[in-house]
């Protein structure tokens, strides 16, 4: 079971990685607008990689008994829908930059939702220098 859950940590790490590679890398293709449905769409996809992959990873710490999360001061429990819903919610307003507060990461939780919030905040700006990226090349 550990070996297994090892194994998800680094898909997911890998998964976001990618994903993060995949945007810097590409540019829209075609026509004069440098923003496309097409940029965006992969805009979203990667920020959803990037929410699931941290979930991941915030799940499998919690089930190796790394605990990562508090909720009104008691680690994350209950049957695992609970737990899914609370750590893809937390992974998500982490990511969006909103943090609530309901949930509250601890230990090594506190760094990895720090390198998730960093994320968040780099994500659109890589849209933004890959568009800007694109205009001056296709301008000058």
């Amino acid at each position: 079971m550990t070996m297994l859950l090892y194994g998800i940590l680094v898909t997911a790490t890998t998964g976001t990685i990618v994903s993060l590679l995949l945007l810097l890398r590409y540019r829209p293709s075609r026509g004069a607008y440098a923003v496309s449905l097409r940029h965006f769409t992969l805009l979203v996809l990667v920020y959803i990689t990037v929410i699931l992959s941290f979930s991941i990873l915030y799940l499998g710490l919690e089930l190796l008994g790394v605990h990562v999360l508090v909720e009104a001061n008691h680690s994350i429990q209950g049957p695992m829908p609970h737990m899914l819903e609370d750590i893809i919610y937390f992974s998500a307003v982490t990511l969006l930059s909103v943090g609530y507060g309901d949930l509250v990461p601890i230990g090594v939780g506190r760094i990895i939702a720090v390198i998730q919030a960093l994320f968040g905040y780099l994500l659109p700006a890589a849209f933004v220098v890959t568009t800007v990226f694109h205009v001056k090349s296709k301008g000058g």
